[in-house]
Formats: structure tokens, sequence, C-alpha cells
């Protein structure tokens, strides 16, 4: 397990929400990021969690609903790393990882596409 503080972790969650297009993140709707330590106690394992409706999923009805959130979860991706460039890979694909699930892309094709 490598160790990285609580700072240092947001700072790169951050960096790999930069990193997503623009045009992506223009299109982001009524969502919004956490950084938890810890996964649901039904999934410790969980790097991270998309919860909420996606945007193929709403429909005109759609309106004064709370934000879709979407979690990263510090300790089990910091369990299953050896190293800071590890670290970095895996929260960047967590971070595309959930994002796709904001726009309807489901666990097979992140699959397919590399983002599992």
């Amino acid at each position: 397990m490598f160790e990285i503080d609580e700072d240092r972790f947001e700072a790169l969650v951050v960096e790999a929400l930069e990193k997503v297009p623009e045009h992506l993140k223009a299109r982001m709707v009524n969502v919004a990021l956490f950084i938890e330590d810890d996964a649901p106690a039904h999934d410790p394992h969980l790097l991270g969690l998309y919860d909420g409706i996606p945007l193929t999923e709403r429909d005109s009805g759609y309106a004064g609903v709370i934000p879709d959130r979407i979690f990263v979860y510090r300790n089990p991706t910091l369990a299953i790393c050896e190293t800071e460039a590890q670290v970095i890979e895996e929260v960047r694909i967590t971070v595309v990882h959930e994002i796709a699930h904001h726009f309807g892309i489901d666990d097979d094709r992140l699959h397919e596409l590399g983002y599992a």
C-alpha cells in the first residue's frame, strides 16, 4: 500500500478532473465530486462511485433534484498501488470512469475502452 496524505490525493483528483476535455466538462450538468477516505462498507474495495441520474436518462421533467455525486475513495486506491505513478493512473481512470457513468456509459463499454 502506497501512502499519500489527503491533500496530495485531493490534488491528484483535481488534476485528473482538469485533464478531462473542456467540451465534456461543459456538458456535466448538476454533478458534484467528492473525495472520501473509505468506500461504502458493502463494497470496501470500490475505487469510485457514480450516484445519480445519467444524462441519457433525464427527461423534460428533470428539475429541482439534488446534484448527482461522483465519489473517489482514497484508501482503496492506495491499497492497490505501490508508487505515486500508479496512484495517478488509478485516479485518472476512476475519475474518467465515473464521469462516463454520468454520461450514461455502462461498465461493459468502459471495460472495452480500458476504463474498468
